[in-house]
């Protein structure tokens, strides 16, 4: 028996498949072209700038006032006063420390946003390999449907055929004509997605293979890596340490506010120059910030676990799904190598061997077969993919 005539390096192996680099090539060009990421980088930009502002000293005050007597209007006073009111020193070092810790949390939100726009163009660029694959099928049936309609349509006018044959034959190739213009159809919308994620700059990407996914072998190394490397577990841990320091920058704002300055004095008619001192206490302005702030940080421990639940929870769904399509795929790939050849089908329909209706049963359950292997590839790449996001 021969093997199945679709190409073996298409469905016999993934060995021969492309490497990483070029699918690695359009998401770095994504990288420097999405107007989504570009539109985050501002934002964060503008959001560490504000939280700077926050350690800034207060404006100075200056203030002068000029008096005069109610019976007499010669004899007059003036007093100016510059000063500069700042709090206890060391609240700004650990205010300092607070906004280093926000501006991880600010990144660690934009490798998230970026990742998963990555991941969402890494799913667009599988999709088109799978669409591409698809077509070399649906041409291979094509084709071989033109060429059956031909013989048939020669045959039926030479009284060797009859007219359900033909009319069959003529349904097979509408249907693949059909078959053939959806599938251009997508591509086509893929690749418009694909140029828009990339800022509707022109994109190549002319990949036609998978690149190589090697399945983990030990889940707990896995697990470990996973956990090791998420974003979002990252981001919230910088987000809890940035809370953690809330509340030690709100234990320090107990402390009182200071004010320095200067002022002057003309009321006994020579002038008085001296210094000011003077602090606040701040008995309401404070109040329950210490309890929010630890709150806050509570409330952020407890997304914490919840969130290192989630990862875990979706890693093993995923790892069980890419075993379990890894697994359906190889025994396609078994029962392919043991597949008739379509042309010795079509040998055997024209020498009158089979008949028409056991043909089309036998290409149907063939072609079939080679879709659902392709979509069973797509699957176990988009699988890997998500397991591999934090790769990005």
């Amino acid at each position: 028996m021969k093997q199945f005539i679709f190409t073996a390096a298409l469905f016999l192996t993934m060995g021969a498949q492309a490497q990483t680099s070029s699918i690695d090539r359009i998401l770095n060009e994504i990288e420097q072209n999405n107007k989504e990421l570009k539109a985050n980088e501002s934002l964060i930009q503008s959001q560490k700038l504000e939280a700077k502002t926050d350690n800034n000293l207060p404006d100075p005050t200056v203030s002068y006032a000029h008096l005069w007597g109610k019976k007499n209007s010669d004899a007059t006073v003036s007093e100016m006063v510059i000063s500069q009111s700042f709090d206890f020193p060391t609240l700004y070092a650990s205010r300092h420390k607070l906004n280093k810790l926000k501006m991880g949390t600010f990144d660690g939100q934009a490798d998230i946003i970026r990742r998963d726009l990555l991941l969402q163009a890494k799913e667009v660029c599988l999709d088109i390999i799978m669409l591409r694959r698809q077509k070399l099928i649906l041409d291979e049936r094509l084709k071989n449907a033109q060429q059956l309609s031909n013989m048939y349509t020669q045959r039926l006018e030479a009284g060797d055929a009859n007219i359900i044959e033909t009319n069959k034959i003529n349904l097979e190739l509408l249907n693949v004509k059909t078959e053939a213009t959806m599938n251009e159809t997508t591509l086509q919308n893929k690749m418009k997605e694909l140029r828009m994620l990339n800022g509707n700059e022109v994109i190549v990407f002319e990949e036609t293979d998978y690149p190589v996914v090697h399945f983990p072998e030990n889940l707990q190394e896995l697990k470990a890596e996973v956990i090791a490397t998420d974003f979002e577990l990252q981001s919230i841990n910088k987000e809890v340490a940035a809370a953690r320091q809330q509340v030690t920058v709100n234990k320090s704002q107990w402390l009182p506010k200071l004010e320095l300055g200067y002022r002057r004095n003309t009321e006994s008619g020579d002038p008085f120059n001296g210094f000011v001192v003077g602090f606040s206490i701040p008995i309401f302005e404070n109040k329950n910030k210490v309890k929010m702030a630890k709150a806050q940080t509570l409330n952020l421990s407890y997304q914490k676990e919840n969130t290192s639940l989630q990862i875990e929870s979706e890693l093993a769904q995923l790892y069980e799904e890419a075993g379990a399509l890894r697994s359906s795929m190889q025994e396609y790939e078994k029962t392919f190598q043991a597949q008739s050849d379509l042309e010795l089908l079509k040998q055997a329909l024209t020498g009158g061997e089979i008949s028409m209706i056991e043909y089309f049963v036998e290409v149907s359950v063939i072609y079939q077969s080679k879709l659902n292997y392709l979509e069973l590839q797509n699957q176990y790449q988009k699988a890997m993919a998500k397991i591999y996001r934090n790769r990005l």
